[in-house]
């Protein structure tokens, strides 16, 4: 009778549910398994570092849709994985991690980077668990695939003992079950018509779209709804594109105002987290009333009480509200005060931003670099930005046409995700839409945490334009004479400031390891010609260094970007 190994039937198990990505690094006992892995049809990056690779699987199951996988070696290289299983639990997106484990018999009494790893998994986890047979194996891999994308997406881990692995059992033995798709769930038409009725009530209404609403992939129902309503509407970071940027109906630029004023709101795919302020006062209307639709019961009132909680996949519920909508022959027209209101708002907003923009004398500020880049990149590009200022202002400068093409620290606001999101978003590109192209916008701060997965990026062939916006710090840096003035006395660790890094670190040299060319920019006219270069590579990455003022901040706002405790 034909006999099959742990690592195969672990291989088949993902290849048979849907899976295609794999991203690791590899080391005892899950060696054989990544070649197990690829003999199964599935596609394995290995990577620099586990954090990274965990970044890069959640990404790929956000574009997607079906989850990555992250393979990682026991103790360590698990653990390492923990920062980017939150990331992907927090943000809502489905994720697989499959962790090594020392052998069972070797438990308890010291084995090789003995840890307790289920356990630790949980709390970063909707499903955690080891199967304690080969047999076992396909059931668990059917269970951490369902999990991961049915509800709310979310992580599942499974552990595997390397005599698991190496067991084998009767090929006949193994049941390889696949799970239907995710059942969608359809609102309430009660509620939906209350919705319908309150929006066609108000004087200040605004649509809020989340990154929820991007997976769900409901951007042609909400931009009929947009269209035809003519209602204004606000995106968050990784809802931008559901609906274009340069959408009319975009009042981006008014943010604060839109927020602190409207009476109703429209939530869809979007939670009331730090994000949005939690939906209170100051910068919400104490009187709000919120319209929230959500797949996530357990998110319903979560930080304030809704006046309508709709339980709903975002698809049916736009399509149907738009019905509801429809019948009222409902449409909020800019003459409006409140769409008055709102455009000289944007207006005023983006002749301060004009006024930087246009501003390119050297060293250059943010809203100048973002300005310019914008100009040249593909309206379609996936654009993937983290950094303090430097994601937060190209938010605002950058503009994104298509949903799910921008990537950032997302809701956990986590840095280092910018090279990994990259390579996954790179590798959809190649097999999904040749030809489109992915712009990674980095801080020098945040590129730091990553930065050697440029070398998987060369490896793998994966044209990734990344532009390092060099403040030389973390928020700000230093000029060359005030940082060696400063530096100029005492012990370094105390005297040295600690938002401050190197001034004018050469990253573009990175490229020279790989006999490649990087770019070092000060000036406009260098920035666009490097990327209009850099556009044109089809198989390799590039870093294009720009120098901008130590001192470079975000326009004067109304309100901190972060809503303080009051406690």
């Amino acid at each position: 009778m034909s006999e099959v190994d742990g690592n195969t039937i672990l291989a088949e198990s993902l290849k048979k549910q849907g899976v295609e990505y794999v991203f690791g690094i590899i080391g005892i006992p899950v060696i054989e398994l990544s070649m197990a892995m690829q003999s199964a049809g599935l596609k394995y990056i290995g990577m620099r570092n586990e954090q990274a690779a965990c970044y890069a699987a959640q990404a790929i199951g956000y574009l997607t849709g079906k989850p990555g996988v992250v393979l990682v070696v026991s103790g360590p290289g698990l653990l390492h994985c923990y920062g980017g299983m939150a990331n992907a639990q927090i943000n809502c997106w489905p994720l697989v991690v499959i962790g090594g484990a020392t052998s069972v018999d070797h438990e308890g009494i010291g084995g090789f980077q003995e840890c307790p790893q289920v356990e630790l998994s949980r709390p970063y986890c909707k499903y955690a668990a080891r199967p304690h047979s080969a047999l076992l194996i396909a059931q668990h891999v059917e269970k951490a695939v369902r999990l991961a994308t049915y509800g709310r997406p979310g992580v599942s881990y499974l552990d595997f003992p390397g005599n698991i692995l190496q067991a084998k059992v009767p090929m006949t033995a193994v049941d390889y079950y696949v799970h239907p798709e995710p059942p969608l769930c359809h609102p309430d038409m009660k509620l939906v018509q209350e919705a319908a009725n309150l929006l066609a009530l108000a004087k200040r209404p605004l649509v809020i779209i989340g990154k929820g609403a991007a997976y769900a992939r409901a951007e042609n129902g909400i931009r009929k709804l947009i269209q035809n309503t003519n209602l204004p509407f606000l995106a968050t970071p990784m809802g931008k594109g559901v609906v274009p940027d340069t959408s009319p109906q975009c009042v981006a630029s008014a943010r604060t105002m839109a927020l602190q004023k409207a009476d109703v709101i429209l939530l869809l795919g979007a939670r009331l987290n730090w994000i949005l302020h939690f939906g209170r006062s100051p910068r919400f209307s104490n009187d709000v009333k919120v319209i929230q639709a959500d797949l996530c019961p357990e998110e319903m009132h979560n930080s304030i009480r809704s006046h309508i909680a709709v339980q709903t996949d975002i698809v049916p519920f736009v399509d149907a509200l738009f019905m509801k909508i429809a019948q009222k022959r409902f449409t909020f027209t800019r003459e409006k005060d409140w769409w008055k209101a709102l455009r000289e708002q944007c207006s005023k907003t983006r002749r301060q931003c004009t006024k930087m923009a246009l501003d390119i004398s050297t060293p250059l500020n943010y809203y100048a670099v973002f300005h310019h880049l914008q100009e040249i990149i593909p309206k379609d590009a996936i654009i993937v930005s983290e950094g303090a200022n430097t994601m937060d202002i190209g938010r605002t400068m950058l503009h994104n046409s298509l949903a799910r093409h921008r990537l950032d620290a997302g809701t956990f606001g986590t840095m280092g995700v910018g090279p990994g999101f990259a390579i996954a978003a790179a590798l959809f590109c190649r097999d999904y839409v040749p030809g489109k192209k992915v712009i990674c916008v980095e801080g020098d701060s945040a590129f730091g945490f990553s930065g050697m997965e440029i070398e998987t990026m060369v490896r793998y062939k994966l044209p990734i334009v990344i532009v390092v916006v060099n403040n030389g710090g973390i928020y700000s840096g230093f000029d060359q004479e005030s940082y060696d003035t400063i530096r100029s006395d005492g012990d370094l660790a105390q005297v040295t400031p600690p938002m401050a890094l190197t001034v004018e670190t050469h990253y573009e040299n990175m490229m020279g390891m790989f006999n490649q060319k990087g770019y070092f920019v000060r000036q406009i006219p260098e920035l666009q010609k490097a990327v209009k270069e850099s556009l044109t590579l089809v198989d390799k990455p590039t870093i294009i260094n720009v120098i901008i003022s130590p001192s470079a901040e975000r326009k004067q706002q109304a309100f901190g970007w972060l809503t303080e405790s009051k406690l």
